[in-house]
């Protein structure tokens, strides 16, 4: 099939690749412009799609808007069958959705209606679900609204953070991407209306979501450890420093003392009481200014006591 493909990130490297690799004729790859980056952001990088898609001599364009025509007029020129997008980062207009023969599909981090927004996986692991998956829809007008075609579901490992849980993702999303391609051109496909009733929000992500609040249950904190890396990060003092909290582990200890208290702060590791009364072990951190370091590490130069 004749496909222009349209993603950003690295979550979508993986879609542009199968579709290739399953011999699908990618006449154009769209993506976002280069951004600058660099002390002094003199310099351009372009995006994992864009250095994918040229290392195997597809044509790329980045139009920095869709609205105005240039965008529409590069697809008629390119006249592909369908559209695949994967964390493309932009918006279609109906002209656009309106153009290929099969319309345009997306590769949606979530299990829909669930998660419609700009960060599904993150809020998936932020609301300690311990199922999650991809979802392949015909785009529509509305966000993330679209009917569904497929689906494939997975299990959230209870100390995989957002960034190992994409990785993953992106493989399945792109499995199901070409099943869903060839189902579409043998008409095989049968498209189901979302509930809007059962859809939630994943709005992007900020630092407002980063201080840990210790008065919290072990496992909603450990959840916000892992739903924010690696960014923004959960964040705490620590010894009158700032750090960023990378990996923590549920121990399955527990203590009568006030959130926050320090039980443990050795060799051996950090640990924290939480609301619950359950105890948090503190793996990995990093302190402002400072490279990611093993607890043990910090507390030989920053003796910690409670509470936080």
């Amino acid at each position: 099939m004749r496909i222009v493909f349209m993603g950003t990130p690295e979550f979508a490297v993986p879609s542009l690749r199968a579709l290739v690799e399953a011999g699908h004729e990618v006449c154009g790859v769209f993506t976002q412009p280069d951004k600058p980056v660099g002390r002094h952001q003199n310099k351009l990088q372009p995006c994992p799609v864009k250095e994918y898609a040229l290392s195997v001599d597809i044509p790329v364009y980045q139009p920095v808007k869709m609205r105005d025509g240039e965008a529409l007029a590069i697809l008629k020129e390119l006249s592909p069958e369908l559209i695949a997008v994967a964390a493309y980062g932009k918006i279609l207009p109906p002209d656009i959705l309106a153009l290929p023969k099969f319309g345009c599909v997306n590769v949606h981090s979530s299990l829909l209606p669930k998660y419609r927004g700009a960060a599904p996986i993150n809020w998936a692991i932020l609301n300690s679900e311990d199922v999650t998956g991809v979802t392949i829809m015909y785009m529509a007008e509305g966000l993330d609204t679209g009917d569904i075609l497929t689906q494939a579901e997975t299990t959230i490992g209870i100390d995989e953070n957002a960034q190992e849980l994409t990785a993953r993702l992106a493989e399945l999303g792109a499995e199901l991407l070409v099943k869903t391609v060839t189902d579409i051109a043998a008409g095989t496909v049968s498209p189901v209306p979302q509930d809007d009733g059962q859809s939630c929000y994943a709005p992007m992500l900020s630092k407002e979501l980063s201080p840990i609040d210790w008065g919290q249950p072990a496992r909603r904190i450990h959840d916000q450890v892992r739903g924010l890396y690696p960014w923004p990060a959960a964040v705490t003092a620590l010894d009158g420093v700032r750090c960023k909290i990378l990996r923590t582990r549920l121990t399955g200890e527990t203590s009568g003392k006030s959130a926050g208290t320090v039980v443990q702060a050795d060799k051996k590791g950090l640990k924290i009481v939480c609301g619950d009364g359950n105890i948090l072990a503190i793996a990995e951190l990093q302190p402002d200014g400072k490279k990611p370091m093993p607890a043990a590490a910090f507390l030989a130069g920053h003796p910690v006591k409670g509470p936080l």
